[in-house]
């Protein structure tokens, strides 16, 4: 039996739409692994802002922006 993830206050739900045969494969992945649908689908969107190359939190987003280029690094000129 599964046990009900806890939410923090902040959480958003959406509703999803799926059709019976890929309901039917999430479900049985989701048993096979031991996994609650909201754990997958945690996984599923983590996976989906890397390989877009998006920052999936704010420490994310400015850890990649600090040091694109460095404050006192002055880039090359070309002649």
């Amino acid at each position: 039996m599964r046990q009900p993830n806890p939410r923090s206050p902040r959480d958003v739900g959406k509703r999803v739409a799926f059709d019976a045969a890929t309901w039917a494969a999430l479900d049985l992945y989701a048993r096979d692994s031991m996994k609650s649908f909201q754990e997958l689908a945690d996984e599923a969107f983590a996976d989906l802002l890397v390989k877009h190359k998006r920052p999936a939190s704010l420490k994310d987003a400015l850890r990649e922006s600090a040091r694109r280029i460095g404050a006192n690094d002055n880039p090359k000129r070309r002649r």
